[in-house]
């Protein structure tokens, strides 16, 4: 299987014990969170009532030896750039958050596991096969 990138919406349905979601990451060789995803994740915490059990969980997933966290630099900036600017001439914006993901994915090769559609209209994108099915 291939070196996947994690979208927020695919950790989610793993901590919610989606087996399908489950199936996927297990079949992937190494799996990756960019920081973007990661801030996100620790936003949704701070407006709940386990901010503390969720961070401990989500640092215990990071441990994993499969997982690690990809930071953001110029070539992510680079990538960044040229989705945004294919996205706005084609006339189909997305979150600007989502395309710092995407940017992440394609800087590292990662394949992006996601269950967000929009991520289809970003041109040299690879997203996981199983995206091809319906939304779960």
């Amino acid at each position: 299987m291939k070196n996947i990138l994690i979208d927020t919406n695919i950790y989610v349905a793993f901590k919610r014990n989606d087996s399908t979601v489950i199936h996927w990451m297990q079949q992937a060789e190494s799996i990756a969170m960019n920081v973007v995803v990661f801030g996100e994740l620790l936003a949704g915490f701070k407006g709940g009532n386990k901010e503390a059990q969720n961070r401990n969980e989500l640092d215990q997933f990071l441990d994993t030896p499969r997982v690690q966290l990809l930071n953001a630099d110029e070539r992510t900036a680079d990538f960044f750039a040229l989705v945004f600017n294919n996205l706005k001439q084609s006339g189909k914006p997305i979150p600007v958050n989502d395309i710092w993901i995407a940017a992440s994915a394609m800087q590292h090769g990662r394949t992006l596991m996601t269950l967000d559609r929009h991520f289809t209209h970003i041109a040299g994108l690879s997203l996981h096969p199983a995206f091809e099915g319906e939304q779960l």
